[in-house]
Formats: structure tokens, sequence, C-alpha cells
């Protein structure tokens, strides 16, 4: 009977469906145990830090026993279902249901499962040394930990304490990273913080480690190649490679570039290789390009060498590692800073000065293209032209700069240079001018022929009614010799112009106009306080601004052919700035005149306006308002008689013999004299120097200046001295 329903029940279904169901259920109930046990595990090993309780593999075992088990259930239930659809749908969508929670219960533990023997792996590997290895394994914890913490339905707690078990490892690893990465790169850095100094630059010293010392202690250092491609599986790579750089920079590559006689040494020894510096006499401020380029590319091709080319083979154990360029990485860090330095330090300072050198610094932009095809060829840098080449290309614009900037130094120093340094200038005084260039040969007669028309026939004048050849030289007169080398440097910058390119003869065109506008704004503003008071410094001025004016009537047509052609269409011409000059000149003399004549009108005040000269008192007070002048004679005789009056006077206070508490007063005689120590200071001027007359004067705070008003003194130095420069310098002390 029991057979025959047996069989029944099988026909139907029925008891295939409660197999099912039974065996679902104890393999749910197998999967909470293991899910338990793995929990267990986990939280033992990671959270409260205890032995494993178990053997993975054991629980591996087990969870690829499941797996089966319920494979061959999913592929039973399809076939019920597809069969019995009409039957038992809901039985089976809800035993369906029920496995898929179980797998997916299970697919985390196999992750769990991942997770674990990763960091058993890494633990292994970092023990040995083996970086490599060691980092991919830690990269695959990191891998299913991501993936644990995309299951929502997994506990939190746990997830906390295997993310924390992650960064420690991930520390502990970079730790040990670090110590063997400054083993195998050694820096010895001098204790001075001054790094610019040649004493701290010959004590720096950079060691590479290229092979494995015969002796070492404990466990062999491992190779450059591993540590680096350990930091890159890690991300730490660009900060490690950072700093390297701006190390080498700061201790290496910069001196070599600012410090001439600094050169780079290269020892090479079997495990190692070093770079130091050594010390080279040179007289040279800065080093040439060709030369700094050089030892700079000796520095990049040791290091691309010994530190940045990675051998990819299997010794590493690395599996598939992306193609990395670690050159290019680094010149991404030192470049910029470099080629700043490169520029700055260097090539600046090889500019010509003359547009005649200019073919030579051809030679210079060739070693900085070869410069910078090397470092492309040892891959440190990648892309087009770059900012050094840019600069060296760009000579014209830089010459021109340069040229102009000295041109304006040169001429300010001019300007504010002393004006009393005088020349003398005129027709029969050979100006030391530069000799202007024949202009080309189409224009040569041409030229010839209207200086002949304006300078010498004067249109259609007959020979013998021909102008005077001085007729437009400026007359005999004396000009300051800084206002004559002013002029030089003028008619030099253009004659530079006359053989530059476009650009720079434009820019140095109106570098020469700066210069004459500079003059009519710093010159009268500089030397205000002389042009005032000393009125031969007055007159030289005027000289002076008419001598400028005279030869920018002819400056500009002297070089209109000469010139590029953008300047010859009438904007070469220096005529406008004339009337300016005239006037500074004019106005600055006719100041200086306007004083000298109230000067002369207050001499002559006590003339009594030269009537009845035939009166002897008249004529001798006339007298002395025109000479104002004390002779030497006279002056001895004044100082002789002060000196007795200065001797003898003091006896009026003698004591009497038996009266010594008398003798005091004698001591205070400018007490009871009001005009005593005025009176002494009087005499002291009759024999005393403008010096120490100025000396005495002290700007207002001397004894001098207690004793007579300004202008008292003033008058008595103009009656003691003769008109001189010095004598004006005095006054103009006396305030």
């Amino acid at each position: 009977m029991a057979s025959f329903v047996t069989e029944v029940l099988a026909y139907s279904g029925s008891l295939e469906k409660e197999d099912l169901g039974t065996r679902i259920s104890r393999l749910t109930r197998r999967v909470e145990e293991i899910k338990g046990e793995v929990c267990n595990m986990i939280s033992k090993k990671y959270s409260e830090f205890l032995p494993t309780m178990q053997s993975a593999q054991a629980l591996v075992t087990q969870v690829d026993t499941l797996s089966n088990d319920i494979d061959q259930l999913k592929a039973r239930i399809e076939t019920e279902v597809c069969r019995d659809l009409h039957i038992s749908t809901v039985e089976f969508t809800t035993l369906k249901q029920q496995l898929e929670r179980d797998s997916v219960v299970l697919n985390l533990l196999k992750q769990l499962q991942e997770f674990s023997s990763a960091v058993e792996e890494y633990t292994s590997a970092l023990a040995k040394k083996k970086y490599i290895p060691a980092a991919r394994h830690l990269e695959e914890a990191q891998e299913c930990l991501k993936l644990l913490k995309s299951r929502k339905c997994f506990d939190l707690k746990m997830l906390k304490s295997l993310s924390m078990e992650l960064t420690v490892q991930k520390q502990n690893i970079l730790y040990h990273l670090g110590e063997d990465w400054q083993k195998l790169v050694v820096w010895k850095i001098p204790p001075s913080k001054d790094t610019s100094s040649l004493e701290s630059c010959l004590q720096t010293e950079l060691h590479l480690c290229t092979e494995q010392p015969e002796k070492e202690e404990v466990t062999p250092l491992p190779s450059i190649a591993s540590v680096l491609l350990a930091f890159s599986i890690l991300g730490e790579l660009p900060t490690k490679l950072k700093l390297f750089g701006q190390m080498l920079l700061k201790y290496i590559l910069k001196p070599l570039v600012t410090c001439p006689s600094l050169h780079a040494v290269i020892e090479r020894q079997p495990s190692s290789v070093s770079i130091c510096f050594q010390s080279v006499t040179t007289d040279l401020e800065h080093p040439s390009p060709p030369e700094a380029f050089a030892k700079i590319r000796l520095v990049l091709e040791v290091l691309q060498k010994q530190l940045l080319d990675l051998p990819l083979d299997a010794d590493l154990e690395i599996g598939n590692v992306p193609e990395m360029v670690l050159a290019e990485m680094l010149g991404e860090v030192i470049w910029e800073d470099l080629s700043e330095c490169l520029i700055r330090d260097c090539l600046v300072y090889s500019i010509p000065t003359n547009s005649s050198k200019l073919q030579e610094y051809e030679e210079i932009i060739q070693s900085t293209e070869e410069f910078e095809k090397a470092l492309k060829e040892m891959r440190f840098l990648k892309g087009d032209t770059t900012d050094l080449l840019k600069y060296a290309r760009n000579i014209n614009s830089h010459f021109a700069n340069k040229k102009c900037q000295d041109v304006i130094v040169a001429a300010r120093n001019l300007m504010t240079s002393e004006i009393h340094n005088t020349v003398q200038i005129g027709p029969d005084c050979k100006e030391t001018l530069p000799d202007l260039p024949g202009p080309d040969a189409d224009h040569k007669l041409q030229v010839q022929k209207v200086c002949k028309v304006q300078f010498t026939n004067a249109g259609n004048l007959e020979p013998e009614t021909s102008l005077d050849p001085q007729s437009f030289s400026l007359p005999t007169c004396r000009i300051s010799e800084a206002v004559k080398q002013l002029m030089e440097l003028a008619y030099q910058t253009l004659l530079e112009a006359t053989t530059s390119s476009d650009q720079c003869a434009v820019q140095l065109f109106y570098s020469v106009r700066n210069i004459f506008h500079l003059f009519h704004d710093v010159v009268p503003t500089y030397h205000k306080e002389n042009l005032q008071k000393l009125p031969q410094l007055a007159a030289i001025h005027h000289n002076n601004c008419m001598y400028i004016a005279h030869h920018l009537l002819t400056l500009g047509h002297q070089f209109r052919l000469r010139l590029a052609p953008i300047l010859c269409d009438g904007t070469t011409t220096f005529v406008d700035l004339v009337p300016g000059f005239r006037r500074l000149g004019t106005e600055c003399f006719l100041a200086q005149m306007r004083a000298q004549k109230g000067e002369l009108l207050e001499r002559l005040s006590s003339a009594r306006s030269f009537a009845n000269m035939d009166d002897e008192e008249n004529y001798s007070a006339a007298s002395k308002a025109v000479r104002q002048d004390i002779s030497t004679e006279d002056g001895d005789r004044l100082y002789s008689l002060c000196k007795t009056v200065m001797d003898e006077g003091p006896q009026v206070f003698a004591p009497l013999s038996d009266e010594n508490k008398n003798k005091k007063y004698q001591e205070e005689v400018p007490v009871y004299v009001s005009k005593w120590m005025p009176f002494k200071e009087l005499m002291i001027m009759l024999q005393a120097s403008l010096q120490e007359i100025g000396d005495r004067w002290a700007d207002g705070k001397g004894p001098l200046a207690t004793a007579f008003p300004s202008s008292e003194v003033k008058a008595l130095i103009r009656a003691l001295f003769q008109n001189t420069e010095r004598r004006a310098a005095a006054l103009a002390k006396i305030k």
C-alpha cells in the first residue's frame, strides 16, 4: 500500500516538492551555521585579534559543497516549475526566493573568505619584503571590501573592523617601503640652512643603491624598481616623486645653474652610484647656457638610468603592470621650476648687448634645442616646444628690451651726475660723435647732394656768395661733460638701430626719444636747488639745453635713410622736442638773471642814487656799494684791531690785588657784554675760509648762526671772497 501511495505521489510531484522543501530548509540552516562560524572567525581575527578557530580551507570546502547542492536544486526547481507550473507556482516561487537569499549570503561568505586569504598572503609577502605581491594582495583585499560594503545587508560593525584592518596594514607596508627607500636613495645634506653658498653645495651628496651589498646583516634590501612599483600600486608614487623632485631641484639642479664654478661629479661603486660636487676656478659670474645644459644633462642621465628606468621582468612578480614612465612623472615635477631657473639665472645673461653679436647667439639657440631633444629622448619631456626654447628663439625681442633698459639706465646715471664738470665745444672743437656709415649705394649720391645743397650752396647761390662753413655751428661754449656723453649715447643707440631687426629698431628709436623726455623731467628736478643758487650752473644748464636742441634739429634726418622701412614714413624726427629744450634752458637762465638783478639792486641801495659824486662822502658810499669788497689788507687790519679788543677788553674786569673774589667777573665777560660773542665770531670770519664759515654756520645750528642772521653772513661772505663757484656753493648753504 505504501509503495502504491509513493508511486502516486511521485507521479504527481508532491513527494519531490516535499523533498525539495526539506532539503532547502536543511541547506538554509546549514548556510546560517556556516555564516555564523565565518562571522565569528572574522570577528575574532580582525576585531578581537584572537587566533582563528578553524582553518579557512575547511570553510572553503564546506562552502563549495553547499554551492554544488544549491546549483543542483536550482536546476531541478527550474525543471519542476516548467513541468508543473499550473500546479505549484506559489510553492516553487517561495522556495526559489529562499534559495536566492541563501545564494546571496553564500556569496558574501565567499568575499569574506577571499578577503581573509588576500590579507594572509599579503602578510606572508610583506614578511619576505616582496613588496609588489604584497601590494597586489592588499589591493585585492580592498576590492573585496568594496563588494562587501555594496551589500547593504552585511554587518556594519564587522565592515568597520575590516576597514580599520586594511588601513593599518596599508600604513604598515608604507612604513616599510619608506624605510627601505631611505636606504636605497640616501641624501647627505649640509646642516647649514644657506643652501646657496658654495661651501654648502660642496657638502651635498646623493647616493643611489644599484645592487645588493654582499654583507647584509638581516634581510636583503629590495631593488629600487620594486619599491617604486609598490608605491605606484598603493597610489603613493606621485607624492614620493614630488618630494624627491623638490630635493633634487633645491640641492643639485638649481646650484648647478646659479653657480658657474660648481660641477657635478659621478662616482660609481660596485653597489651604488653617487652624485657630488666639485668647484672649478672661473671668472664668470653666470654659467653659459651650453655649460649649464651639459651639467643638468649629466645628472638627469644618471637618474634616468639608475633610478627611473624600471626593468619589467619576471623577477618582480608583478603580473599585469600598466606601462609607467617615471621620467615623465619626475619631469612634470621639476621642469617648470628648472626652466624658470635656467631663464632667470643663465639665458638672461647670455643676451648680447650689441646687434653685431646676435649671429653668435644662434649657437645658444641650437644648444637649447639639443638640450630639450636629449630630455625628450630620456622621456623627461613630452610635447612640443617648451617655454625655455621659446625664450631662446625670441632673441630679437629680448635683445631690444635689454638694450633699451641699459640705455635708459646709462642715460639716467649721466643725468644725475655733476653738472659743473665741463668741456668746451664749438666749430674748432672736434666732437667724438660716432661716424655714420654710408647709406645704400642707391642713396649715397642723393644724400651727398642733399647735404651739399642744404649746408654749402644754400640753394642756387653762386660759389663766391656761399654761406660760411660755420653758419650752422653752435658757438664756442662750455657744456657739461655728462651731456656730451649723453648725446654720444643717443648717436650710438641710433647707430645700433640701423643694423637691427625692424622690431628692435623701432624700440631703440623710441628709447632715444625717451632719453630726451627723461632729461626734460629729471635734470630740472634733481638739480633744482643748485640751479637756483649757483649762477654758473644755471649758465651751464642753459648751454646744455641749447646743445641738445641743436643736435635734435638734424638727428632724425641723419638716420632717416638708414633705419628700418617702418620708420621711414616721416616719424623718425626729433624736431618736435626742440622748443621744449630751448624753453627749459632759457627759463632757468632768466630766473637766475632775475635773482642776480635783485642782488645787485640790494647792493646798490646804499649808493645814494649816484648823486653829487663831487662830494667825497657820496663818492665813498657809492664806491663801497659798487665794489662791496673788503681787500685782504683791510681784512688783516680789521682782524688785528679786533684781536686787540679781544685781548685787552676783558682787562676792564681785572680784580684788585687784594680782591681775588672779583676774578669770576673777568671770566663772565659775555654775560655783561651782549655783543661779545658776535664780535668774537666776526673776528673769526675775517680769517676763516669758506669751508670753516660753513662749518660754523652748521645748517643754522652753529655758533655763527647764533651770532648773526643769514643775510648779514651772506653779505660778509660776498665782501670777503671773490665771486666763484665755491663762494656760490657756500652762500647756498647759508639759509
